[in-house]
């Protein structure tokens, strides 16, 4: 059984910033890749190479990062705009066991409300 669970959405007026955080518990072997998505697009992704991948809109503004050790990735995201306003759903690669595929599990998501 493996969990994804994320924290730190919440309402914020255009300017400020959040940080999202997403850890995953659970039989877990290794992670290959973890993310965020809104509306079903990929927002921000970062590989356990250290290879990141961002939408263009947000480019400049989130900044995701991981900490292995801690299953944990968080999404700082600066200078947010009301068109951020979205569910942020998790989304980890994961394998079980060694030598095994990684799949996908997703996090049941979070609320991000950015007023005018």
């Amino acid at each position: 059984q493996v969990e994804l669970v994320e924290s730190g959405g919440g309402l914020v007026q255009a300017g400020g910033s959040l940080r999202l955080s997403c850890t995953a518990s659970g039989k877990v072997s290794s992670i290959s890749d973890m993310g965020w998505y809104r509306q079903g697009e990929l927002v921000a992704a970062k590989t356990s190479g250290g290879a990141t991948n961002y939408a263009t809109s947000v480019k400049g503004r989130f900044t995701i990062s991981w900490d292995g050790a801690a299953r944990t990735a968080y999404l700082q995201m600066n200078n947010l705009k009301p068109q951020d306003t979205a569910i942020y759903v998790c989304r980890a690669g994961i394998r079980q066991r060694q030598f095994t595929p990684a799949l996908p599990y997703w996090g049941q998501g979070t609320q991000v409300t950015v007023s005018e």
